[in-house]
């Protein structure tokens, strides 16, 4: 009988440690290198410009992509921490944006036509 409860013992106290140190594997945060890169397609036609003024969720420190398609050269300006100026010329670009380290809303504008494009709300 003694082996018995000896052994019952054995087996709860291994999986009570197991459980224990299974805990700290499972962390709820994303490691952001681990996200898909956001890509958002910009395209501007003489005055207007696609997109005007959606909002965009990016995780703290997720890689973003713009995809540019103009019809003129211009200017991108991000007014993230610290401030990010891009060119684009005619035709189609791609602007790696530097990834944003600081939660909260990022205002994303074009000097050219000095108008608000997206804004990144950074979560």
């Amino acid at each position: 009988m003694r082996r018995l409860v000896a052994a019952v013992a054995v087996v709860l106290l291994t999986s009570l440690t197991l459980t224990a140190c299974g805990g700290g594997s499972g962390s709820s945060a994303q490691d952001p290198s681990h996200l898909p890169t956001k890509v958002i397609d910009v395209t501007f036609s003489g005055e207007s410009v696609t997109p005007n003024g959606d909002r965009y969720d990016v995780a703290v420190g997720q890689r973003i992509e713009l995809d540019v398609t103009a019809d003129k050269p211009g200017e991108i300006h991000v007014h993230s921490s610290p401030e990010q100026e891009f060119e684009y010329d005619k035709g189609s670009s791609t602007i790696a944006v530097k990834p944003i380290t600081t939660p909260g809303i990022v205002t994303v504008e074009s000097h050219t036509l000095d108008k608000v494009l997206f804004q990144l709300q950074v979560k």
